[in-house]
């Protein structure tokens, strides 16, 4: 059985202060500023979710509702961590539906994959971002990921663990997302990258940091 741990959690890791309309910088956990209380398409099972729902927003305000943040999990999902022993998997979407909690790649991935199974047109991907490290209990933690997709030649994101239930946009670029999302997190921004699978990304990361061992 999974642990559903909130916010005040890691911030018992650091200190936060949050200031309105800013992100407290040492911490993906959800600013509780836009917790939404929009209504929600529920469903019995992650298959008859499937049925469900056609659009992002369906996906989105279901994530509003039910998503909670695993500060535990974010500290094992860690760059100190996953050097020191194996690589915890990645929910996948069918069981992150039965029990939604978990971290930013959890969410992402139940977003992207949902999503291009009810519409793919919307060409659905995941942002990772990679800040400047910050150390939490002795762990680093660098990497956030969120889910995107294009309507009429705009780009809009969501599943966000920082802010669970909101869709940004339409921007005409991601950077332009990015240069909002810096200034909203507090946090320097070294890298972003559109990808088309976390999986991808987490082997790239792997074989350099086993290159930068040699």
């Amino acid at each position: 059985m999974r642990r559903i741990l909130f916010a005040p959690l890691l911030c018992a890791f650091a200190a936060c202060t949050i200031v309105p309309g800013v992100a407290d910088p040492a911490s993906d956990s959800p600013d509780l500023q836009w917790r939404p209380t929009t209504s929600f398409k529920d469903a019995a099972s992650y298959a008859d979710a499937i049925q469900v729902w056609a659009t992002p927003e369906d996906i989105n305000a279901w994530i509003g509702a039910r998503f909670e943040y695993d500060a535990s999990r974010a500290i094992l999902l860690s760059e100190t961590q996953r050097n020191q022993s194996a690589q915890l998997p990645i929910y996948p979407p069918n069981d992150f539906f039965v029990a939604p909690s978990g971290v930013c790649v959890d969410l992402a991935r139940f977003a992207v994959e949902t999503l291009q199974a009810i519409d793919p047109g919307t060409k659905p991907t995941y942002l990772m971002i990679e800040f400047a490290p910050v150390t939490i209990a002795g762990n680093t933690l660098r990497l956030h990921w969120l889910a995107s997709f294009k309507r009429d030649g705009k780009y809009y994101f969501f599943a966000d663990s920082k802010r669970p239930g909101r869709i940004a946009g339409p921007y005409d670029s991601t950077r332009e997302f990015i240069d909002e999302y810096t200034k909203y997190r507090g946090r320097e921004v070294i890298a972003f990258r559109e990808l088309d699978s976390y999986q991808r990304k987490q082997r790239t990361m792997a074989a350099k940091q086993s290159r930068e061992r040699r």
